[in-house]
């Protein structure tokens, strides 16, 4: 990886979730590789297990749960130890685009669940020890779908737009005390996240809007590096920002 900052985390914890794919596992591939040490944390057990193949156990340890699961948070943070320099709040899903008209419970609440309440139960425990330290920074992905009405179904907007709140309450109340939080907003990204259209009326009423609208489809590595540098010291003027990084799908 000829794009990375040497030595940029060296002596840095940093928890990731969603990591065994996409997003998430170049985000932990880059700050390994940036001298950082990786909690990383996926529902798949084999993809960590890919991971862990690809950059050996020096500097990474792995848990397998779901995110928004108490047990799992829990387990992150035994392995993370007393000490949490940054958290990337990566692992998400989306809601099969159904309009507000034909969201059922089930969809809601799962969506809900990973997207949000799991992102904010795990910044929730990692903040006591940032604010001990007097420094730290969470990054949240968020989505193009918390800067508009018409990138996905009404779950994954509405938690979209809900982890964008988050991050700027987050931002507000503990960066007076060290703890920076931001969050990027992909477009397109070519990832292991399942985006069924189950909904006959969304494919009439989005399906012609993305067709003409949305930028080349965006490679992991590519919000890898935005995610990274929120974490690092290099944005440490940066606090309370939702970030797109969309090829330019947020000016259209």
């Amino acid at each position: 990886m000829n794009d990375t900052t040497a030595g940029r985390f060296t002596g840095r914890t940093i928890i990731v979730t969603g990591a065994g794919s996409g997003i998430g596992r170049a985000t932990a591939i880059r700050i390994a590789h940036e001298g950082g040490r990786v909690v990383a944390t996926d529902v798949v057990g084999e993809r960590l297990d890919a991971l862990r193949d690809e950059l050996g156990a020096t500097g990474l340890e792995t848990v397998v749960g779901d995110v928004a699961a108490a047990d799992t948070i829990d387990a992150v943070l035994a392995a993370a130890g007393d000490r949490v320099d940054g958290l990337a709040n990566v692992a998400g899903i989306m809601d099969a685009f159904l309009p507000p008209s034909e969201i059922d419970d089930a969809t809601w609440d799962r969506v809900f669940s990973v997207n949000v309440t799991g992102p904010m139960r795990l910044t929730r425990a990692v903040l006591p020890l940032m604010i001990a330290a007097g420094r730290g920074a969470v990054v949240n992905v968020a989505s193009e779908a918390a800067l508009r009405g018409s990138a996905a179904g009404a779950a994954y907007t509405a938690s979209k737009h809900a982890i964008a709140g988050f991050t700027k309450s987050v931002a507000f109340f503990h960066g007076p005390q060290g703890v920076r939080a931001n969050a990027v907003a992909p477009g397109a990204v070519a990832t292991n996240i399942e985006a069924p259209m189950r909904s006959e009326y969304a494919a009439g009423r989005v399906g012609p809007l993305m067709q003409v609208a949305i930028p080349p489809v965006a490679q992991p590595e590519q919000l890898a590096a935005a995610i990274t540098w929120l974490l690092s010291d290099d944005s440490a003027n940066v606090n309370g920002v939702v970030l797109p990084s969309d090829g330019g799908w947020s000016v259209v």
